[in-house]
């Protein structure tokens, strides 16, 4: 959508402002940066608090920047002529089809007027306009808005709600675990919120999962894209769970295989997190949702994490982290048809001993071996 000769569109931000100084000019710059990786015909303009888009802005595309608040399509009016530009939004807008008005005055500069002063005589105007209306502060049917900075009056009846977090980027990158089920695209996606960029990881367990498991989580990383545009998956493939599973077996303690399979992970999620600069990894894992995840468990997958390992959905129930899947667009990827792992035990640990684990670990070897493992872009 382009904006019209005298509009432009006013993009909010809010945790942005509350930095210092070199902070937010620095966080204010990477929005702006991310703001025209999606939108390359906008042109932005910064000031404190606010970012200006004139040119050609998507809506719907905006929407998808973390860091942004709230954005609204504005009528630009000089202050002088406030009073006739006013009535005309009025008119284009259709404000007189409502019962109820209010009108919301925010003031930026030295003016020798109040914000009330402003209220009241705009009201009065409209009133006379619109002998029906009347004003409800507290619940109108329409609101007007009406930011003044300076001598330059911005016009608005529409607050469109954005992503919000951090812009992208800010703290940094953490590689996320991702399998294609519900719960690890949504932890990717928070963590992305709270300004981290995300570099997805499938493990590939040989002789377990097969390539319908592979496909339904690129489709997952895929519906992510919207939310980082350059987000690319990547995959190693291990087979280490096979021989894991051997020694287990021989042995009878083949409950011990998710733990030593996800062990596994966190030490392949590590090494590629040194390769690609990451400073941590993130998982969907979230208490007691499946054995792993019970409090002894995790403290057992804990102790093989070289890094910082990040759960952000640690206390969410499986309907919170549905919802949001939904939201985001993930959730109909996650649910498609694939191929569950067969490695899954019937009678799984689920208050398993770090000494246990460690011994086990090495029965099977090859503990070690993850710097050899060659990673894949998947295409």
């Amino acid at each position: 959508m382009t904006a019209g000769q005298n509009q432009i569109w006013l993009v909010r931000y809010s945790e942005v402002f509350l930095k210092s100084e070199p902070v937010r000019r620095r966080w204010e710059q990477t929005l702006i940066q991310n703001i025209k990786m999606v939108l390359p015909a906008a042109v932005p303009r910064r000031e404190r608090g606010r970012i200006w888009l004139s040119g050609e802005v998507d809506p719907e595309v905006l929407k998808s920047v973390f860091g942004v608040v709230s954005f609204s399509l504005c009528d630009v009016v000089p202050l002088d002529d406030l009073s006739t530009g006013i009535l005309a939004f009025c008119e284009r807008r259709s404000i007189g089809e409502a019962a109820t008005f209010a009108l919301r005055i925010r003031r930026v500069g030295n003016h020798p007027f109040t914000s009330r002063d402003v209220a009241e005589r705009l009201g009065d105007l409209i009133r006379a306009e619109y002998p029906h209306l009347s004003v409800d502060l507290d619940h109108p049917g329409r609101e007007i808005f009406v930011e003044i900075r300076d001598g330059t009056c911005y016009l608005f009846d529409q607050k469109i709600p954005g992503a919000g977090g951090l812009p992208l980027g800010v703290e940094g990158t953490l590689v996320a675990l991702v399998s294609g089920g519900i719960d690890s695209p949504v932890a990717a996606y928070l963590m992305m919120k709270r300004g981290c960029r995300i570099v997805p990881l499938y493990v590939a367990l040989e002789g377990y999962l097969d390539e319908t498991n592979l496909a339904r989580t690129k489709a997952t990383v895929e519906a992510l894209r919207r939310y980082q545009p350059e987000i690319e998956l990547l995959v190693v493939r291990d087979g280490y769970l096979a021989r894991a599973r051997r020694t287990l077996d021989s042995r009878g303690e083949e409950r011990y295989t998710c733990l030593l399979c996800k062990r596994r992970m966190y030490r392949i999620a590590a090494e590629v997190a040194r390769r690609v600069g990451a400073k941590g990894f993130v998982t969907g894992e979230s208490m007691g949702q499946v054995a792993s995840q019970t409090l002894d468990n995790l403290m057992v997958l804990t102790d093989a994490a070289a890094i910082p390992v990040y759960r952000p959905l640690i206390a969410f129930d499986k309907e919170d982290a549905i919802r949001l899947a939904r939201e985001i667009g993930t959730f109909d990827a996650s649910i498609a048809p694939a191929c569950g792992c067969g490695a899954v035990p019937t009678r799984p640990a689920t208050a398993a001993t770090i000494e246990t684990v460690r011994a086990l670990e090495e029965a099977v070897g090859d503990v070690g071996d993850v710097g050899m493992l060659s990673i894949q872009v998947c295409e």
